[in-house]
């Protein structure tokens, strides 16, 4: 004989079985109630249930025997009751419980594949849908969304039937997913996700997305992950009437999102028209993908009228090219596949190096310098030529065309390039690239990547004109910027390294980056060599009389003055580090890059809006 004796202080509820009743190991056979909990005893083991000592309602101390049981030998149970059913229910895997149909059906109308209509019509303007997006960004079945059941704060205006269908998540899906984790560990592939949904209330922004925003934007900064934001939509919604507010200035979602700014990388993503308070949250991210048909602006057509400035259709504001062309767009695409593609590319650079890699033919790079020291070339060959094979990632190409930027790996290691455009004012450096110049470098140095400045420039412009353009203000960012730098710098002079231009190239000075090498082709001034004979000479060439003389005398002066600024010449007086085989640069690199100590992903350095 066994004694069952009660687990807890309690009340018998009720027995389930009989005495003399044959049980199995499981069944149950009473229920007690402590604290207004239900406790259940089951049956330990098959047998005979020979005696209950106590009936339903009875206080039993902890321990109390309730009942015995005789166990049966192996098999005796089952020819003594395969007549009886057993008082356990039976219950299907494949059932479903009814709080949890009702938890499904609740969420059926935040699915895409219940939602054809608004999909359909999606579909038919050329574009996907938030849920298509994230699907696309996040590595599959990891995103975990939050706020799936919010609905639009307009109670009392509209049904519970109506909301729940018509504003599913409150035309905003957030969550945390997984980014590239077959490239990386689990921990560096997660981020935070947020998606407008242009299919609800035309991806507006209500008080109940603002609330789920700031949850996810609070996750992110405590636990230092990226975000990215698919930015769609037409900015604050006037049709909550839900919440007892005038103007809803209050909300703090846009200090929220600002404060992750050099905190943890910060992406949006648009397609489609962006306008308002969407538009104010893309204008915080570190960088921006948009596709061709993408527009962006402060204010949509409603605003702008509102405000007496004129009747425009959506997209006669802020289209893509403007955008590009002006900066505001860092990456332009052609479509949404391409921009999630930009997008997962761009974060790697972020989540650390990769064990995968193809080296470039490093020989390549002789070539890409013309032996012709006038001859103009496209300084992005040099890039392609130092990057890893597929890893070159150019950013905000419509803008600041004498400085490109890009980021890259060399030998899996990410990395931020910088170079100079000889195809642009001759390489020389105007306000748009310094301003695209010192930002990027902003944006490396607070999440830890090491810059390569590749450098062929005559100095910064000079003239009438340019100064209307603050030119004085916006190059010296450049100098600032490369002053507070906590990362490794490079230099590389391809060619001309001439002026202030050349020192803001090199982080404030040729001896200021981890190393300053040069090329065969790298030749050095405190200012364009022609002009520097012109104005050092000017008495003893104008003491000749004009014609050959005069120009022979200034040519032997210019040779004498390349001469004296050769790459050679300048690595032997030891202002320059090295002058190295164009084929050895990823070499010098690499062993570069070696010496940089572990740094934090993220600094909280300010990385300028511009």
């Amino acid at each position: 004989m066994i004694e069952i004796r009660s687990p807890l202080q309690a009340q018998i509820v009720a027995w389930h079985v009989h005495a003399g009743a044959d049980v199995k190991a499981g069944d149950l056979l009473l229920v007690l109630e402590a604290m207004k909990m239900e406790h259940e005893v089951r049956a330990e083991h098959d047998g005979r249930l020979a005696e209950l000592f106590l009936e339903a309602g009875a206080l039993v101390a902890e321990g109390e025997a309730l009942a015995t049981l005789q166990r049966m030998a192996s098999g005796a149970l089952a020819d003594a009751a395969s007549a009886s059913a057993t008082n356990s229910p039976v219950t299907s895997a494949a059932t479903v419980r009814a709080d949890l149909q009702r938890v499904l059906d609740r969420h059926a109308p935040t699915l895409d594949a219940n939602r054809v209509e608004a999909v359909n019509k999606r579909h038919a303007q050329g574009q996907r849908t938030a849920r298509e997006n994230i699907a696309d960004l996040c590595d599959a079945g990891s995103f975990m969304e939050y706020g799936a059941l919010a609905v639009a704060a307009q109670r009392t205006r509209r049904s519970e039937e109506d909301l729940i269908k018509n504003t599913p998540a409150d035309g905003m899906v957030t969550g945390i997913g997984s980014i590239n984790q077959s490239l990386f560990a689990p921990e560096r592939s997660r981020a935070v996700v947020m998606a407008y949904d242009a299919t609800v209330l035309a991806g507006t922004q209500g008080m109940r997305n603002h609330q789920k925003t700031d949850r996810l934007l609070g996750i992110a900064l405590q636990q230092k992950l990226p975000v990215v934001l698919f930015a769609e939509g037409g900015g604050g919604r006037p049709g909550d009437v839900d919440m007892p507010i005038v103007a809803g200035l209050h909300v703090s979602t846009f200090a929220s999102f600002a404060r992750l700014n050099g905190q943890v990388p910060v992406l949006g993503v648009v397609a489609g028209r962006c306008f308002a308070g969407n538009a104010a949250l893309l204008g915080c991210c570190d960088v921006i993908i948009a596709t061709t048909s993408s527009n962006i602006g402060m204010g949509g057509p409603a605003m702008v009228e509102g405000g007496g400035l004129g009747v425009y259709k959506p997209e006669q504001i802020g289209p893509s090219a403007v955008q590009h062309g002006n900066g505001v767009i860092d990456i332009l695409v052609t479509d949404e596949r391409a921009a999630v593609a930009a997008a997962r590319h761009y974060l790697s650079f972020f989540q650390g190096p990769v064990k995968d890699w193809q080296a470039p033919d490093a020989l390549a790079l002789r070539d890409t310098v013309p032996e012709n020291r006038l001859r103009v070339y496209d300084t992005r060959a040099v890039m392609a030529g130092l990057a890893d094979q597929g890893s070159l990632l150019e950013l905000r190409s419509g803008f600041g065309k004498g400085i490109h930027i890009a980021l890259a790996r060399i030998e899996g290691r990410p990395v931020g390039l910088l170079a100079n455009n000889p195809l642009h004012l001759g390489g020389a450096i105007d306000a748009d690239a310094a301003d695209k110049a010192a930002r990027f470098m902003q944006l490396c140095n607070a999440h830890g990547l090491p810059l390569v400045s590749l450098v062929d420039t005559p100095g910064f412009m000079v003239g009438p004109e340019i100064e209307t353009q603050a030119q004085v203000r916006h190059v010296s960012r450049m100098f600032l910027a490369a002053a507070h730098l906590r990362v490794p710098f490079f230099s590389v002079v391809l060619r001309k390294g001439y002026g202030l231009g050349a020192m803001a190239m090199t982080a404030g000075g040729f001896h200021s980056p981890l190393f300053t090498v040069a090329w065969p082709s790298g030749e050095f001034g405190a200012m364009g060599l022609e002009g520097a004979v012109r104005l050092g000479y000017r008495k003893e060439l104008e003491a000749l009389p004009e014609g050959p003389q005069r120009d022979a005398q200034f040519e032997s002066l210019v040779a004498t003055a390349y001469e004296k600024g050769s790459a050679l010449n300048m690595a032997a007086t030891l202002e320059i580090d090295a002058v190295i085989d164009p084929a050895q640069t990823r070499d010098w690199l690499v062993r570069g890059l070696q010496t940089q100590r572990e740094l934090p992903g993220a600094s909280g350095l300010a990385i300028d809006a511009w």
